[in-house]
């Protein structure tokens, strides 16, 4: 699948509307950053609710295309700009992370 899937075929919000339009082969969901640096593939969208700037940090270690943000959890101007300089897109949604995994999961 492709980043812009997210937005298109999902509906869910994109934080800066200029993202890269990458890969995505594979999901991983976690709160726990380091479970994600450890685990998470490369060309992964991350599933979280963690939204502040060391998510990216975390995500551009671990090679991480997306990152979707659930819960509607509010993201920092921050966080937007680190997801920027990095490449990596960030999308919002309202659903929790069980209906986000599942959804995304649908389309891989």
């Amino acid at each position: 699948m492709k980043t812009d899937e997210l937005e298109k075929k999902l509906g869910y919000t994109p934080a800066y509307e200029d993202y890269e339009i990458e890969d995505i082969l594979n999901g991983f969901t976690s709160d726990l950053l380091s479970d994600v640096m450890g685990n998470a593939e490369e060309d992964s969208v991350l599933i979280t609710i963690q939204a502040h700037k060391n998510t990216i940090a975390c995500c551009s270690l671990a090679g991480i295309t997306a990152v979707i943000i659930c819960s509607g959890r509010k993201i920092p101007e921050d966080m937007i700009e680190a997801a920027k300089d990095e490449g990596i897109a960030i999308f919002t949604t309202e659903k929790n992370q069980f209906e986000t995994s599942f959804e995304v999961h649908g389309l891989l």
